[in-house]
């Protein structure tokens, strides 16, 4: 067996319709469109969620709360995750990420009380849930709270 020979097996194949080659093919003159209307027209199709002259479904459908442009984002460091760390002197934002344990630069950071928090720790974020601010002290270490 030659590369050359290689063929799919049969019936796996069709042969694609060639439209608009004349009136042997059976596929000419309208090219299997029709007579007129949206549909035999060159771009005539409506969008996906074109629904004529009915009340498009985001309209019918009810709104429900809200969303606040203010909303804060903060990304989660829980103090298990501090112990991953190699210095635990002095840490910021910048050490976190360095640890992988940041994933965005631009989003403030909030500080979670799950785990033990590695002792004499120093670390600065733009919050701190109130168990891990009580954590962190209890084990010699200090909080600060960076402006958002």
């Amino acid at each position: 067996m030659r590369l050359s020979e290689l063929q799919p097996p049969k019936g796996a194949a069709k042969k694609r319709k060639r439209v608009g080659r004349g009136p042997g093919s059976g596929h000419g003159k309208t090219s299997t469109r029709g007579h007129k209307g949206q549909l035999a027209r060159s771009g005539g199709r409506s969008k996906p969620y074109g629904e004529g002259g009915q009340m498009p479904i985001y309209r019918r459908v009810p709104k429900r709360g809200f969303k606040s442009l203010d909303k804060k984002v903060y990304q989660i460091v829980n103090l298990s995750d501090l112990a991953r760390l190699k210095k635990t002197d002095a840490v910021g934002p910048e050490a976190l990420r360095e640890a992988g344990l940041l994933a965005r630069a631009d989003c403030p950071v909030k500080i979670l009380g799950d785990g033990e928090p590695p002792p004499n720790l120093v670390i600065a974020a733009h919050a701190f849930s109130r168990l891990a601010k009580e954590k962190i002290e209890a084990r010699g270490g200090k909080t600060e709270v960076l402006n958002v």
